[in-house]
């Protein structure tokens, strides 16, 4: 592929993977990396949408982007985490988890969708989690995280089918990367099944892997980090 490869999300841990990964493959024309972390023009926080718009602009600048990966993702702050009970539901919380898992790749796909060039094959995915799927969901808990992963899910339906008015070869897709060796799934690595653990690096190329394998078909749909199709 060639245009412009974006990563959202470059300073967390498969974020920085996945810009690492995309440079070193070289091929496309130029990779950009944004981050809440990062000043200048590689400055991108999902809860201001004027810096999403700044960093469009940008990008806007040079190669259309033919690749968009959403690389974020909000488990636990520090202070708080996931909720094990209907006792533990807290508004504050619930609107964070929404605001970073679901409204901010949503206004990413607001301010990028439209730079990519009609006719050209692009790849728009947000990462997602496999406990945002409604169906596979056998175990309850984690509120706030399940139902911002959902929504996002929706989002990328909804998005696919727009998008496609637009640009009937481009992909929108929400990804699974499994369980990676970062700081949002520390806490919780000791339920990890062995082998099932992978290094940021690992993930990265596997999620790289089911981008190329993608398809027009398969956009608006969610797929685990083995390419295996998840359900809604």
């Amino acid at each position: 592929m060639s245009g412009a490869a974006i990563v959202i999300g470059a300073s967390g841990g498969i974020g920085a993977a996945l810009e690492e990964a995309l440079v070193d493959e070289g091929a496309f024309d130029i990779v950009h990396g944004f981050a809440r972390s990062r000043g200048g023009a590689q400055h991108l926080d999902l809860e201001d949408e004027a810096s999403i718009a700044a960093a469009a602009a940008f990008v806007a600048k040079g190669p259309a982007p033919t690749l968009v990966i959403v690389a974020t993702g909000l488990l636990h702050d520090g202070a708080r985490g996931p909720e094990k009970s209907m006792r533990d539901l807290d508004p504050a919380w619930l609107m964070r988890n929404f605001a970073v898992n679901t409204i901010g790749p949503a206004l990413v796909a607001k301010h990028f969708l439209p730079l990519g060039a009609k006719g050209n094959r692009a790849v728009f995915a947000a990462l997602s989690a496999r406990v945002g799927s409604i169906t596979d969901n056998k175990m309850g808990g984690w509120y706030g995280y399940r139902a911002a992963k959902a929504a996002l899910n929706m989002m990328i339906r909804s998005l696919a089918i727009e998008e496609n008015r637009r640009n009937d070869r481009s992909i929108v897709v929400a990804l699974h990367p499994g369980t990676v060796d970062t700081n949002l799934s520390k806490p919780f690595q000791g339920n990890v099944q062995p082998g099932q653990l992978f290094d940021a690096g690992r993930a990265a190329v596997q999620l790289l892997d089911v981008i190329e394998g993608l398809k027009v078909p398969d956009s608006g749909k969610v797929f685990a980090w083995d390419g295996a199709e998840i359900p809604a």
